[in-house]
């Protein structure tokens, strides 16, 4: 049996940074005319921070025992000091820390390679800023997408974006997204948009790109095209294109025409001409956009009500037309809610018995399955 006595330990690691006893690197933090230089121990840094260790392996102390030296201009005095509290003996108050503090304290974390603490920061601000980070949403998802580590804030903007698309197109300037933030967003299923409005936004973007090109598609060389599609390469395999009316791939597609692979092309095209021709299994079905009027469900989307809606009616589902546009001839009234109601049966014949034409959804715990059946009988 082993006792740990980490409290005593964190307390004398933090006293070394009192004096400069031992220690043997110097630190610059700041710009003119606010740096400040603190005196370290290369040990403690090297075990608690790899980018420090990366630097100082390579800028180890001369013959002359002048003491190495690591400038950090992007990390002010303020927020390297809580910082180095961290490094020495583990300890992270943000009690008396704004939020925008907070931010920079995570910034300076994943520029230090602190995994630790950049995970931390990030659960923190999600549970507990959550209205600040709406309100300085810009701000956040500028900072989280310059980091290839800060992948909770960067989901957390993503999932915002992917519910209100409409909201947080117009408050930040849309084309100056990275590519990675775009393609995030438009792989959504949950994406709140029409698809032409997808497509839309995507040749916006990638035009914004490529300032040269104008904007008459009928205007482009051969290799305009080429380099809008390069622009776009990760881009368009997220497109859903065969979700499309005919209209829309007529007047906002075959326009670009050259920016798509050839076969996807002729296979957009028979889906149009041939009303018999049937789907292959890879294609995605139509975003999942939400419409409470339609069906107040926790379980299934419109996708699938757009499905159950057919089998009641009849109506074929093998053809592209349920690609193309939701069938939603109905309004569902819930009768039943597990999680809210309960799951007795007391319950259930409580509030759906003498109901007509009623649908059952039930999810598999633990599972993606969901099982149900309808019940015609008036």
């Amino acid at each position: 049996m082993s006792t740990q006595f980490l409290s005593k330990l964190s307390q004398n690691y933090v006293k070394l940074l009192d004096g400069d006893i031992y220690s043997d690197v110097t630190i610059e933090v700041g710009e003119d005319p606010n740096v400040k230089i603190f005196r370290v121990h290369m040990n403690i840094m090297c075990c608690r921070s790899p980018y420090l260790r990366r630097i100082l392996t390579s800028n180890k102390k001369d013959s002359d025992n002048v003491l190495s030296n690591i400038k950090l201009p992007n990390i002010s005095a303020e927020i390297f000091q809580i910082i180095l509290k961290y490094i020495y003996g583990g300890i992270l108050s943000l009690e008396e820390q704004d939020t925008s503090n907070i931010i920079k304290i995570m910034k300076a974390a994943d520029d230090l390679l602190l995994q630790e603490i950049v995970d931390y920061l990030q659960r923190y601000l999600i549970e507990n800023k959550f209205e600040w980070m709406e309100q300085n949403f810009e701000l956040i998802h500028q900072t989280s997408f310059q980091s290839n580590y800060l992948l909770e804030l960067q989901q957390f903007c993503t999932d915002l974006m992917a519910k209100c698309p409409d909201r947080y197109f117009t408050s930040l300037n849309f084309t100056s997204l990275s590519e990675k933030s775009l393609t995030q967003l438009i792989k959504r299923d949950d994406l709140q948009m029409k698809e032409i409005e997808v497509w839309e936004y995507v040749l916006k973007w990638g035009l914004a790109q490529n300032k040269s090109l104008i904007l008459d598609p009928n205007t482009w060389s051969d290799n305009d095209f080429k380099t809008m599609e390069n622009t776009l390469q990760h881009c368009l395999p997220l497109i859903r294109f065969f979700n499309l009316s005919s209209k829309e791939f007529l007047q906002k597609v075959r326009p670009y025409k050259k920016l798509l692979n050839q076969q996807l092309y002729e296979d957009l095209l028979n889906s149009h001409l041939d009303p018999d021709n049937e789907p292959s299994d890879s294609i995605s079905l139509p975003r999942t956009v939400k419409n409470d009027e339609i069906i107040d469900s926790e379980i299934v989307n419109l996708n699938i009500v757009s499905t159950i809606s057919r089998w009641i009616d009849k109506i074929d589902n093998n053809n592209f037309a349920h690609l193309r546009e939701l069938y939603l001839p109905y309004k569902f009234q819930l009768l039943l809610r597990g999680s809210r109601d309960g799951f007795t049966p007391k319950k259930f014949h409580t509030l759906c018995d003498g109901k007509s034409i009623t649908v059952a959804f039930i999810k598999v715990k633990e599972t993606e399955e969901i099982l149900g059946g309808y019940n015609p009988i008036i």
